[in-house]
């Protein structure tokens, strides 16, 4: 604390003293709150990042979900379908796990079913995004004969039932499986 000059008028002397004891008080109570702001500047900078890779980490599940499902995969070495295209005696058991649950979901309903319906009955979100990813993996299904897409209108988006299973005809191609005609 400075000393005001013994030789200083003595009116003078007394508010000097009293205005540096209020400035004083004041610079150590906003030193003590920009110590506060700083410490939530860094508190905001470490949320930042980590929402930063949540976002990411949710883009990047995103894409991997809306991989189309007629991506091949690798058995020993060849490519093959994911989804393989559906032949008379064949089994859901074919299908990977994921396709088995939303045949499941769809095997259950008892009318056609919405994009957005398989994707609640899996506890999966039924924002845009998730629909669009289910809609990837619906589309296969139904364009190699595992389902049917029920009656699309302009207003709504398809939905899908079971498909019947194919017939087999005297040429030996399928009939009855979804082949886009």
């Amino acid at each position: 604390m400075h000393q005001v000059d013994r030789h200083a008028e003595p009116g003078l002397r007394e508010p000097i003293t009293a205005r540096r004891a209020e400035l004083e008080a004041r610079a150590e109570k906003l030193g003590q709150q920009l110590r506060e702001v700083g410490g939530e500047l860094e508190e905001l900078a470490v949320a930042e990042r980590v929402a930063r890779r949540m976002v990411e980490q949710l883009h990047a599940e995103m894409e991997r979900e809306a991989t189309p499902a007629q991506a091949a995969g690798q058995v020993a070495g060849r490519a093959v379908l994911l989804v393989p295209q559906r032949e008379r005696g064949m089994d859901e058991a074919v299908l990977p796990e994921d396709y088995q649950r939303i045949m499941d979901v769809v095997r259950q309903a008892d009318l056609p079913v919405m994009v957005r319906q398989v994707c609640a009955k899996l506890g999966m979100s039924t924002e845009p995004s998730r629909s669009e990813a289910m809609r990837s993996k619906l589309n296969p299904l139904a364009e190699r004969g595992w389902l049917a897409q029920a009656g699309r209108r302009r207003s709504s988006p398809p939905c899908c039932e079971r498909a019947p299973p194919p017939t087999t005809c005297r040429s030996g191609r399928n009939v009855g499986a979804s082949d886009g005609s």
